[in-house]
């Protein structure tokens, strides 16, 4: 049985999960999936770990095209995600409808988890975040790094402190019964990430990877991202 290796985004995982089933289903072909935050997903395609198909954001696939891991030609915009707030199921839900109410609960929060900033996007993008609210030295203190967005979700689906928040991308949020999306981060510093696939160079099957991408990025998918939390077609 021929087997696809897919390094994915986190971002990504509801969906390539789902339709990587499927396609295993329908075709044949053993999917052996890996996700995780972009920056160590990246560092796994670097590193030589054997790879078919790579999702990650638009600006790290573009880095991997350059360093010749990806083949420019297979390159395919899924569509993009936005970075949300998070409580655990069945917990008061803050108001994050604009910036001034973000940051007075951004500075009454107990504890506040997040992806790594360091690999992940939604990382950088919470530290980006008090920066602009000008809160940084109060919230880092109660800031909790995470290897990816799912960890830090989990993390907080079991958790029972009070007035504590998570951020993330929205489809980490979403793909999680166990926490409540909140809402997306307010216009002025929201970051809508673009996530993009393409075939790997040395890819052992490139047609096969070339058709999971179709799958995945086709017509009759837009329902699935966008149930997932992607914004397609815009």
């Amino acid at each position: 049985m021929t087997t696809l290796n897919i390094f994915c985004a986190g971002a990504g995982q509801a969906v390539v999960s789902q339709l990587a089933a499927k396609f295993q289903r329908e075709s044949g072909n053993r999917m052996h999936a890996e996700y995780g935050a972009v920056g160590a997903m990246k560092a796994r395609v670097l590193s030589g770990a054997p790879a078919d198909i790579i999702i990650l954001t638009a600006a790290l696939i573009d880095e991997l095209i350059a360093a010749g891991e990806v083949n420019a030609a297979t390159r395919v915009d899924l569509g993009k995600v936005g970075t949300g707030v998070a409580v655990r199921a069945g917990t008061p839900r803050p108001d994050v409808r604009n910036v001034d109410v973000l940051r007075g609960n951004l500075l009454a929060a107990t504890r506040i988890v997040c992806p790594d900033p360091a690999v992940a996007t939604a990382g950088k993008v919470v530290l980006r975040v008090l920066d602009q609210l000008g809160v940084v030295a109060e919230v880092t203190p109660r800031l909790q790094y995470f290897p990816n967005g799912y960890a830090a979700m989990a993390n907080l689906a079991q958790s029972d402190g009070l007035l504590e928040m998570g951020i993330t991308q929205v489809t980490e949020i979403l793909a999680n019964p166990g926490v409540t999306l909140v809402g997306p981060l307010p216009g002025p510093v929201q970051n809508m990430a673009v996530y993009t696939a393409g075939v790997a160079v040395r890819s052992a099957h490139p047609e096969r990877s070339r058709e999971f991408i179709r799958r995945l990025t086709g017509f009759s998918a837009q329902p699935i991202l966008c149930a997932a939390g992607f914004v397609v077609g815009s």
